[in-house]
């Protein structure tokens, strides 16, 4: 009897849920009822600011945009993978569901891959990662914040009503893209009031020590103390990990994202301690069991943007995740 016990619970294992599994919800697919946006590109552009790279950017134009008023817009780092169409994302079919069933704004999107040291962008990278994305999206200065909103903006905005209400415009990413995208906000607040931060690499891949003559250069691990010890930035932030991220020489993921939902948190009940004047974060999380992987971080995407724009409330952390 305990043999067929244990045989019966073996043959139920494959069907029981693994840690990081997290199906895509309806509001990622593509359906025949609801009106698809088109997506446009890839184009490639030449940064100034940042020269000697090239990348490619796509950009989302929903059926409701008519040029009659401004549109919000949402930013996606690691564009390539953002919009495949078969991928744990599909950040467009998310804003075709959401925007036909109003449950955010007509919003443009525009999706970036990082650089590349190159003439033209090569065509064989599919989804793997250009030379100088580290270089770009782990760095803490405002370089990759001025190549997108002084020069890439300008561009989009030539061709759309962009509106410049940073209350309307998000910009997100997940692993080094979610950092990208939070320093983004951190250095432009005034252009970007909204933040996706999935598995967030607030680790130190972009430390440098100080050798011959040049100074040490901070990495991402930076961040809360950086965020306990500056003014407050306006600034609404979804920060979503697993437990099973990585753990290597740069640092801890999962408990790097729970030392920056820690740092913002402080830093409201600091302000509000002392009775200082001015905004406060508005921040939520989802922890979950997953891996370094985009999976969880799909899976909540339509949440997450409904949250954005206050339309719903945060997803309850995964019980799972401990």
């Amino acid at each position: 009897m305990a043999m067929a016990l244990c045989m019966a619970a073996n043959a139920a294992e494959p069907d029981a849920r693994r840690p990081g599994d997290y199906p895509l919800t309806a509001d990622s697919l593509s359906h025949p009822g609801v009106p698809h946006g088109r997506l446009e590109g890839p184009f490639e552009f030449h940064s100034r600011i940042l020269a000697g790279t090239v990348r490619r950017y796509w950009i989302y134009v929903p059926v409701q945009y008519d040029g009659s008023k401004p549109a919000s817009l949402l930013v996606f780092q690691d564009g390539q993978r953002a919009t495949n169409p078969q991928g744990p994302l599909r950040v467009q079919n998310v804003l075709d569901n959401l925007i036909h069933r109003g449950d955010i704004p007509v919003t443009l999107g525009l999706f970036v891959t990082p650089g590349n040291r190159s003439e033209r962008y090569p065509d064989d990278l599919g989804m793997g990662n250009p030379d100088h994305r580290a270089e770009e999206y782990d760095a803490l200065d405002d370089t990759y914040a001025r190549m997108l909103i002084d020069e890439m903006l300008p561009l989009v905005g030539a061709r759309y009503r962009l509106t410049d209400d940073p209350g309307q415009r998000a910009i997100g990413g997940t692993s080094s893209g979610a950092i990208c995208a939070f320093t983004v906000a951190w250095h432009r607040p005034d252009a970007f009031g909204k933040v996706i931060s999935m598995i967030g690499s607030y680790t130190s891949i972009g430390y440098r020590p100080a050798q011959e003559g040049k100074p040490m250069v901070p990495g991402g691990d930076l961040y809360p103390g950086l965020i306990r010890k500056s003014p407050i930035r306006p600034i609404r932030i979804f920060l979503q990990d697993g437990s099973n991220d990585l753990d290597n020489e740069h640092g801890n993921w999962f408990l790097a994202n729970q030392q920056m939902l820690s740092a913002l948190e402080w830093a409201n009940a600091n302000a509000d301690r002392n009775g200082l004047p001015g905004p406060r974060y508005e921040v939520t999380h989802a922890w979950g069991d997953g891996g370094h992987s985009d999976g969880h971080g799909g899976s909540l995407l339509p949440d997450m943007l409904r949250w954005l724009w206050r339309t719903a409330p945060a997803p309850r952390p995964d019980p799972s995740a401990g």
